[in-house]
């Protein structure tokens, strides 16, 4: 008699995760729930003092070993050596890299001057897409030596749907999604897992500006659950993927909008 399933893992205790962008919205929701969940995480984000207090807030819980915080510009390729070393020699190990660090810069094809353009387009494409690759090649020798590397990358439903004015964010989203499906196919056969996650609204820094008005009326017309996600929404999605029982899902690019990429009317 065969058994009735097997023992494939839902559990990522003893794990160790970087997760860029860990100091606030999406990832500091993510780098909390990892860390919930027993992984030791690495919380990698701009300012020393963010960094410090998002590794603070999970010490505070599951004390000194549960979390190490480095401060990263993953525009720039030695910090993200710098990243990875630290990784390896706090924990010995890596098996879960979360590309989740990007910036939404006004990228408008009228109203920018060109230098605005120039700069914007090129932090854009450094932050939100060459830095997922980069971040992978270099992690990728510690991952193949894990039983079960995920890497998740973070895109947008900008690369499905978009907005005027957001070129090069919705230009990086767009390629994000085709990176993700690069790589699945690149190192899946590794035992590497490669997947993207496109949230739709969410309450974070990059929206906090908007009038909570405009808010509501947006949800109310586009999003069927008639609301915005919180971050932890989409953490657990992320959460999902990092699982080891997770092992057959491979370059998927998996909305967490609420259903408003399929609403017609």
């Amino acid at each position: 008699m065969t058994d009735r399933l097997t023992s494939l893992s839902r559990s990522i205790e003893g794990r160790v995760a970087i997760v860029t962008g860990a100091a606030s919205g999406m990832g500091r929701a993510t780098a909390h729930l990892f860390a919930d969940e027993g992984a030791h995480v690495v919380v990698a984000d701009l300012g020393s003092e963010r960094v410090a207090a998002v590794v603070g807030e999970i010490h505070a819980v599951h004390g000194d070993r549960a979390a190490l915080g480095v401060v990263c510009d993953v525009a720039d390729v030695a910090q993200l050596e710098a990243l990875v070393a630290r990784t390896l020699e706090a924990f010995g190990r890596l098996d879960i890299v979360v590309n989740n660090a990007g910036v939404a810069l006004p990228t408008s094809l009228f109203e920018e001057d060109d230098e605005a353009f120039e700069s914007n387009w090129a932090s854009t494409l450094d932050i939100n897409l060459t830095a997922h690759a980069r971040l992978v090649r270099l992690a990728l020798p510690a991952l193949l030596k894990s039983d079960a590397a995920r890497v998740v990358n973070i895109a947008s439903t900008e690369a499905i749907v978009t907005s005027a004015g957001m070129t090069a964010y919705a230009a990086t989203k767009a390629g994000v999604v085709g990176l993700t499906k690069s790589m699945a196919v690149e190192v899946g056969r590794q035992g590497v897992t490669v997947n993207c996650i496109c949230p739709g609204a969410v309450e974070t820094g990059m929206t906090e500006d908007i009038p909570p008005d405009a808010k509501q009326t947006y949800a109310r017309r586009r999003v069927p659950v008639r609301r915005y996600a919180q971050p932890e929404e989409i953490a657990h999605m992320t959460l999902n993927l990092c699982l080891p029982a997770s092992s057959y899902v491979n370059g998927a690019i998996i909305p967490v909008d609420g259903g408003m990429t399929i609403r017609h009317t």
